[in-house]
């Protein structure tokens, strides 16, 4: 588990691809290896990964096998990029973000940067088939940091954040640019929520739904509109 928090950025030193997988070397800030061993989890930009081999007291390599490869931005890493890295939570660690597993639902695409007095607004795309899980003020991993929802619209498809100097500080996010990819985790208790009121919604109405999902659409409506905002963890 990790807490969304991102501890430091690392540098790509090493790519070997072989069959059915990459081999990344990373070089870390000194004191980020301290006690790092083989078979540890390490998120990087958010997907989790194990420790394969310590290469030297600052540098570890990793190996990605090929759908992560496909479904997450680090099959289009290059030697030198920079990535989002954080260890994974202690027991009893401060949970200073939110709970995320490591695990990339989707990739959603960086479409607007907006400037504001010491703060920087992103739009970000989202595919349709996660727009539900999403709600102003709730969470949502990107690259591996834990981020809260400032806006959303589902039927255009996009959400908000903005990020803080200190955010942009500790991480990659300065570099990137309209266009961009990002790797994104939907907020799992969320998530849950919205799928069992889906669930009970089904049941209840049963074949009726998709009547009146077209119903609600020509008023330019949308069922979503009308259920439970699930109870956000704190």
């Amino acid at each position: 588990m990790f807490t969304g928090i991102v501890q430091a950025t690392a540098r790509i030193a090493a790519l070997e691809d072989r069959a059915g997988l990459r081999s990344f070397s990373l070089e870390f800030p000194p004191g980020f290896c301290a006690d790092l061993a083989i078979g540890a989890s390490v998120a990087v930009d958010g997907v989790c990964l194990t420790v394969t081999e310590i290469v030297s007291p600052t540098c570890a390599r990793f190996d990605v096998m090929q759908q992560s490869l496909n479904i997450t931005t680090l099959g289009h890493h290059a030697l030198g990029a920079r990535v989002n890295v954080e260890r994974a939570a202690k027991e009893g660690a401060e949970i200073g973000g939110h709970p995320l597993s490591g695990h990339i639902d989707c990739l959603g695409r960086l479409i607007e940067r907006r400037e504001l007095e010491n703060n920087r607004v992103w739009r970000i795309s989202l595919p349709e088939a996660f727009r539900r899980y999403v709600f102003a003020k709730g969470y949502i991993a990107l690259h591996g940091a834990s981020l809260t929802v400032a806006e959303v619209d589902r039927q255009q498809g996009w959400f908000e954040v903005w990020l803080i100097p200190e955010t942009r500080r500790a991480t990659v996010f300065e570099a990137l640019q309209v266009g961009d990819w990002l790797n994104i985790e939907i907020d799992r208790s969320t998530q849950v929520v919205v799928d069992t009121v889906y669930d009970a919604v089904q049941h209840s109405l049963g074949r009726l739904t998709p009547l009146l999902q077209a119903l609600l659409a020509e008023k330019g409506l949308a069922l979503d509109d009308f259920l439970p905002r699930p109870e956000l963890p704190r």
